[in-house]
């Protein structure tokens, strides 16, 4: 099972939709899916047509996080249940506003075992995307002290590009004080405009920063991803050119996340 949060130090760079393309793209091709939304806006939970019932979210299972905890949470997404699939196919751990306790800058070394405990017994699934929320919180510690990955969410901007060398500088630093190092790390570059001077700009400078850390392809900002966030339905099933184009680029991440290191 491939543990990969997705985040971002800097907050309206698309991170949950970053999230939410992945999950697309791993219904797509078949792969069973855990969304954990631990952004206590639960954007992501409200993008896969999650409802919870009241004390079956994320905020719970991490309060009391024993074995076992986080399944007995889940619920499926309705992506998967209008196409009919098994349970499994795409489920979500739904956010609330009841992690906001752990959204804190000050934390305990317990703390950052929290979602790696509640996930212990968790079965079924071949990849499991964390909706981490946008700041360097101890909730942020707990999806990365858990995960074999993590995605540091960029747009094509000055403070992005900021951001994104705080997020990075702050993984190396965890890496370095914590026992539970996550193994490897990557750049998902989001909303870029190829006609924008500025854009170009950035990536290049992007490019620079991180090397090989940058994940290709870039997603492009176009409008079908917001109507169809919208109408919280999976890119892969919206028609026309641009969906197409955006679920390829989806598919290849997610290719690039299941490729294990040797």
């Amino acid at each position: 099972m491939q543990i990969v949060s997705v985040s971002s130090l800097k907050g309206g760079v698309g991170k949950s939709s970053v999230t939410l393309g992945i999950a697309s793209a791993a219904l797509r091709a078949g792969v069973p899916t855990l969304v954990v939304d631990l952004d206590p806006h639960a954007d992501a939970t409200t993008g896969l047509g999650v409802q919870p019932a009241r004390g079956h979210d994320v905020g719970e299972a991490l309060r009391r996080p024993r074995r076992g905890a986080l399944e007995r949470v889940v619920a499926a997404s309705a992506w998967a249940v209008r196409e009919g699939l098994d349970a499994k196919a795409l489920d979500v751990a739904p956010g609330s506003a009841r992690s906001s306790y752990l959204d804190r800058s000050e934390y305990r070394d317990k703390d950052l075992g929290r979602l790696e405990r509640a996930l212990a017994g968790v079965s079924g699934y071949d990849l499991v995307l964390v909706d981490c929320p946008p700041t360097l919180s101890a909730l942020t510690r707990t999806a990365w002290a858990a995960s074999d990955k993590v995605l540091s969410v960029a747009e094509p901007s000055l403070f992005s590009v900021a951001g994104t060398k705080r997020t990075m500088t702050a993984i190396a630093q965890f890496e370095q004080s914590r026992s539970w190092a996550v193994p490897s790390a990557g750049v998902v570059v989001n909303k870029v405009r190829h006609a924008s001077v500025e854009h170009r700009h950035r990536l290049q400078e992007l490019g620079e920063l991180f090397g090989p850390l940058l994940v290709s392809p870039v997603l492009p900002d176009l409008p079908v991803w917001q109507q169809a966030q919208g109408a919280a339905w999976p890119i892969h099933r919206w028609p026309g050119a641009e969906a197409k184009d955006l679920s390829g680029r989806f598919t290849a991440i997610l290719q690039g996340l299941l490729e294990r290191p040797a």
